[in-house]
């Protein structure tokens, strides 16, 4: 089944102790959708500026992302951000932020797209996700991503949102910061008295929880020796989550659950090169290893006590 991603289609250029890139290829809907493609066709729709450059467009076709509701503004500058990560790498520094024509994005859903099953709304101006939901068809199932910006500045719009999806992913900084506690389990119960199914809390390289009304489930992050860049790393997890539900094409438990370790085990590779290269080019076989190990990691025999 087909998904739906709206949300940012950027440059990054970004420093780390491993190296830098300049213009790299970026931003929410192109990390989830190039995650997703692995299982189920993607459709963007996000917009950047006559500046993008072609290469980028060549590699989102030639994986097989969808870009008929990708926008091209003539004469426009594309969303640009530059980052700079430090020897620990949970420590980013924002260098820049140019908006460009992102700053006027204002979503529009082609027909068809409109009536895709699964739609994952991406990290933009929770106003903006609920003008999507408006276009939107009876979707099967939403994921939304949000950041602490919107918590702050459009709390009541993003509320509305949550009354309005089936799952929300957040870090545990916002979690906590959304319900004003500092308890993740009372954030993500918090979270789920607005309505939606599941609440997916990341906890970066402490791995992930996921909450609904019958219980928890937790999934360990890999140990990695060779973080290169964490950009994008939470919209890659958002992509294979969603790309394997929509493959299985079902809500139950047990397809949450595969579909976390799913999401685990992609965004691990995300973090291993700059930008998208790594995901881009990852090949099922390498994919399905990763898989295993997350689900190794999990494993444990009966204990008697």
């Amino acid at each position: 089944m087909s998904i739906l991603m709206v949300g940012s289609v950027a440059l990054d250029s970004v420093r780390t102790p491993r190296g830098s890139v300049e213009d790299a290829l970026g931003g929410s809907a192109t990390h989830g959708a190039l995650a997703a493609r692995q299982f189920a066709p993607v459709e963007i729709v996000g917009v950047v500026g006559e500046d993008f450059p072609r290469r980028h467009i060549n590699l989102l076709k030639r994986c097989g992302v969808g870009l008929t509701g990708l926008e091209v503004v003539k004469g426009g500058k594309t969303f640009r951000w530059g980052g700079r990560y430090f020897d620990d790498i949970n420590q980013r520094e924002t260098l820049f932020t140019d908006l460009g024509v992102f700053e006027n994005f204002r979503p529009k859903i082609p027909a068809e797209a409109a009536a895709l099953p699964y739609v994952f709304l991406a990290n933009i101006d929770p106003e903006l996700q609920l003008q999507v939901l408006k276009q939107c068809r009876r979707p099967k199932l939403v994921l939304l991503d949000t950041m602490n910006l919107w918590i702050d500045i459009r709390r009541e719009a993003l509320e509305e949102v949550l009354r309005r999806v089936d799952l929300i992913l957040m870090n545990n900084e916002e979690a906590c910061q959304f319900a004003r506690t500092t308890s993740v389990e009372r954030a993500a119960q918090t979270l789920l008295e607005y309505g939606v199914r599941r609440a997916i809390i990341k906890k970066g390289e402490h791995g992930c929880l996921m909450f609904s009304r019958q219980g928890f489930f937790a999934a360990p992050a890999l140990p990695l020796a060779d973080v290169v860049d964490p950009t994008g790393a939470g919209d890659t997890f958002a992509g294979g989550f969603l790309g394997y539900v929509a493959k299985k094409n079902s809500l139950t438990d047990d397809v949450m659950r595969q579909a976390v370790v799913v999401g685990t085990a992609m965004a691990s590779f995300c973090v291993q090169g700059f930008g998208v290269e790594r995901v881009a080019s990852l090949k099922r076989e390498d994919l399905r290893e990763r898989v295993k190990q997350v689900a190794a990691a999990m494993a444990c025999p009966p204990v008697r006590i």
